[in-house]
């Protein structure tokens, strides 16, 4: 199938908040079909300023582009994602990043290995969306029987992103297309939405893998990069 390409918006963190609503509605009225939020350190809030932007709107597609996981726990993230998703139902495209490495630093959240990190956050973040049981005990996303209530009622997709060579190749082994537009891989497991349907989500076990083969090298991202990725050539669409 051809891609087709998508007209949008991107609102930088650079603006102030209160700009946000007309923005967004503006957007939404010229029949823009994306806004891209962007979370940068220490600006906004992009969670806050995605679901401002999903209430003033009807029908614009709201996408976060890039959630630094080290500011974040795994489920929190989820939960947070799972209710934005079944109030505004295939209107939401999380998309998650490992930080710029020195505001990391700044707050105390910089890891070692921070693709291993965004690795095992992802993995952990898709099942939970999916409506799986996590029990994992990874390198740092640790979980013991965790699961949403109220997961989205289909799996959505979560998108990752990053900057080099090396850390493009390890978002592309974590199974999905880059938020950049990077090329398609093929996913390790697909939970999906079929498990819904079932009925069988509640209770089902998964254990993620831990990540430690990756050996990135240390991370040379320069302070005054405005955050790890672009939104430019956003996709469309990624398959869940």
């Amino acid at each position: 199938m051809g891609s087709t390409t998508a007209l949008g918006a991107v609102f930088r963190p650079q603006l102030p908040p209160e700009r946000l609503p007309a923005m967004a509605r503006a957007a939404d009225a010229a029949g823009l079909e994306e806004l891209w939020l962007w979370e940068d350190c220490f600006p906004e809030s992009g969670i806050a300023t995605a679901a401002a932007a999903l209430a003033w709107t009807e029908r614009l597609r709201v996408g976060v582009g890039l959630l630094p996981v080290p500011l974040r726990n795994v489920a929190l993230t989820s939960m947070k994602a799972a209710t934005l998703l079944r109030l505004f139902s295939g209107r939401v495209t999380p998309a998650l990043g490992h930080g710029v490495q020195d505001w990391m630093g700044q707050v105390g959240a910089r890891v070692e290995s921070p693709l291993t990190l965004l690795r095992e956050h992802l993995a952990g973040m898709r099942a939970l969306l999916g409506g799986e049981r996590m029990t994992v005990e990874g390198r740092y996303v640790r979980l013991d029987g965790v699961a949403l209530d109220w997961p989205p009622t289909a799996a959505p997709p979560v998108l990752a992103d990053a900057l080099g060579p090396k850390s493009l190749r390890a978002v592309g082994r974590s199974g999905r297309r880059d938020a950049a537009g990077g090329e398609r891989v093929r996913r390790r497991r697909a939970p999906g939405p079929a498990a819904h349907r079932r009925g069988t989500h509640r209770g089902r076990t998964h254990r993620a893998p831990s990540g430690g083969r990756l050996r990135p090298r240390r991370d040379r991202t320069r302070r005054r990069r405005p955050t790890e990725g672009r939104t430019s050539r956003l996709p469309r669409r990624v398959g869940a």
